[in-house]
């Protein structure tokens, strides 16, 4: 009767990373991920096309919060400023608290070269994402594109400094430090 909870999506979740964690992203199945979350595979396929799509379900909503922010921002704010503003309720919701578990989806994400091409994916879309609401702001197109992928970039990079190391900074402040290092390096220039 378990499998009639509200919580199928979560369930399936933590069976697949779990499975991907002990014998690996291809080697699992989806019939072995809805057993061990104790539903049905036609559930599985309820909340997720293949099981990739496990990594990236937030795939789709991403640039949708990206081009919402990028609206409802004041029109006087400096792009980099609505970057680094926008990125901190995404920071405090996704990444505080979690850098283990992301630790293991990034090495799984390692392992496997079709889950990193659909990463290089992801990407690719918040960047885009970014670079239209640029644009919508009335900026022109060389500089919303070189925002946005210095952006995604900056991020990205920050991301990777916090979940190598074991110190008790916060994501957001290894963030604006990157900021505050890409400013500088580009100001000596």
């Amino acid at each position: 009767m378990g499998r009639w909870r509200p919580d199928a999506r979560e369930r399936l979740q933590q069976a697949a990373f779990e499975l991907f964690a002990e014998q690996g992203f291809a080697a699992t199945t989806v019939p072995e991920i809805t057993t061990r979350a104790g539903l049905t595979t036609r559930t599985f396929f309820r909340h997720f096309a293949d099981k990739r799509e496990v990594f990236f379900a937030d795939e789709v909503e991403m640039p949708k919060v990206v081009a919402t922010l990028m609206a409802e921002a004041p029109a006087s704010a400096t792009p980099m400023a609505l970057i680094l503003e926008g990125m901190r309720p995404l920071v405090e919701t996704r990444f505080e608290g979690r850098k283990e578990v992301l630790r293991q989806r990034r090495e799984l994400l390692r392992s496997d070269d079709g889950l990193r091409e659909r990463d290089l994916r992801k990407r690719a879309a918040m960047a885009d994402a970014i670079r239209e609401g640029l644009l919508a702001r009335g900026l022109d197109r060389t500089r919303a594109a070189l925002i946005a992928e210095t952006g995604v970039t900056l991020v990205y990079v920050a991301i990777a400094e916090w979940l190598d190391t074991d110190d008790d900074r916060r994501l957001d402040d290894i963030i604006r430090e990157a900021f505050e290092t890409l400013r500088s390096e580009l100001g000596a220039s």
